[in-house]
């Protein structure tokens, strides 16, 4: 089973694109299951009817301009809860449901503007109680997969200049150790790293200054696979062949492929 995550920045824009790049193999193999994030359009503005006719099920949390997530998949979705029980949140960025017996996470973390500003508090209060969750929902589903923008590089091999970003949201000391206790203390895989890689390689890249043409950019979307299910996963990628789409999302899609049973 082929699992995606891709920030669409946009569904409305990009519905096309995302329809286009389902219908394609991806290392000889199509995706199951499509992570959406920042679809920026309200659940009644949602466009089902082009997903089902397309002979996909989808689940999603929408919100007028901002935010927003979606499961698209091949298979039945089942148990669908939309955010996070142990945090109230008016905004929509966490959907969970069930797979092919994975239970699949979709998140949008919180960008966190700038580390002195009430956004960068209110990230942090996200990630604690995502933390929580995650803690919960392994228990309960031992195989897990938590996909999505975390909005955090991991490591300066994240960072395609890492002392221009010294200060910043997304690689500061808060947020890393944040995402290294889903790895340390709930014993989740960071799947792109478990094999071998090119360097620098993003999955971000700033719209302004040719940022993908040069590049510059941050691996911040990632598949995290639980303990149990890590062991099944047979490779990670990012395609950054939809980057080059004209009007392209400014992330592109990253993989993971993992064994059935």
């Amino acid at each position: 089973m082929i699992v995606a995550s891709w920030n669409i920045n946009s569904l409305n824009v990009r519905l096309p694109q995302v329809l286009e790049w389902l219908t394609h193999p991806h290392g000889g193999a199509q995706v199951d299951v499509l992570c959406l994030q920042e679809l920026k359009l309200s659940d009644e503005k949602f466009p089902l009817a082009a997903f089902t006719e397309a002979g996909l099920q989808v689940a999603y949390a929408g919100q007028k301009t901002y935010n927003g997530v979606a499961l698209v998949s091949r298979h039945c979705i089942a148990d669908v809860v939309i955010n996070n029980p142990f945090f109230e949140d008016p905004q929509r960025r966490l959907i969970s449901g069930t797979i092919n017996n994975i239970r699949i996470i979709c998140a949008y973390f919180p960008n966190g503007e700038a580390l002195e500003s009430e956004k960068f508090i209110y990230k942090l209060a996200w990630l604690d109680a995502l933390h929580l969750y995650l803690s919960e929902q392994v228990q309960l589903f031992p195989k897990l997969i938590l996909a999505g923008d975390f909005n955090i590089a991991p490591a300066d091999e994240d960072v395609h200049n890492p002392a221009a970003f010294e200060g910043l949201t997304h690689v500061s000391p808060q947020e890393r150790s944040r995402f290294f206790r889903f790895i340390e203390e709930l014993g989740f895989k960071d799947t792109y790293r478990m094999f071998e890689q090119a360097a620098k390689t993003y999955t971000w890249w700033d719209y302004r200054n040719l940022g993908f043409k040069k590049n510059q950019g941050l691996r911040i979307d990632h598949i995290l696979a639980s303990a149990v299910l890590a062991p099944y996963c047979k490779r990670a990628w990012v395609d950054k062949a939809p980057r080059k789409n004209l009007k392209p999302s400014d992330h592109a899609p990253v993989l993971a492929e993992f064994l059935e049973d």
